[in-house]
């Protein structure tokens, strides 16, 4: 069994699936793509403000599982462009960069042409 994670405030999902899973100490958040509350594409054309919005809906999953992004220990990145890369990776280490989480990066389509950049992601809560 799992406990459903859903912060309040956090955007209907676009599909059957909820943010976050608890099972145990366990936390796994779903992929989470730059989706305003009415499922409305957001940051269209940017990488960076996408991939802060993507990583500030995680951090929102997690705080509201108990834990923090220090807590991440392994994300599933998507990114639809490979020219994107280094500019995610800037966004990126801004959140992650004292000691990053284990990772892997993959150049894929996503489930709109104008999402640049998904990220699922797994915490450990300890006690939390």
């Amino acid at each position: 069994m799992f406990t459903p994670v859903f912060p309040e405030g956090a955007p209907k999902p676009i599909a059957p699936f909820v943010p976050g899973s608890k099972v145990g100490n366990t936390l796994y958040v779903a992929g989470i793509l730059a989706l305003g509350q009415n499922g409305e594409s957001l940051h269209e054309g940017d990488v960076k403000a996408q991939t802060r919005y993507v990583i500030e809906e995680i951090k929102r999953v997690v705080e509201g599982a108990g834990g923090t992004l220090a807590d991440v220990c392994y994300n599933q990145i998507f990114i639809k462009n490979r020219a994107d890369y280094a500019a995610f990776n800037e966004v990126y280490a801004e959140y992650f960069g004292e000691n990053p989480p284990a990772r892997y990066c993959i150049i894929s389509e996503l489930v709109r042409e104008e999402l640049l950049v998904e990220i699922a992601a797994t915490a450990y809560l300890g006690d939390a």
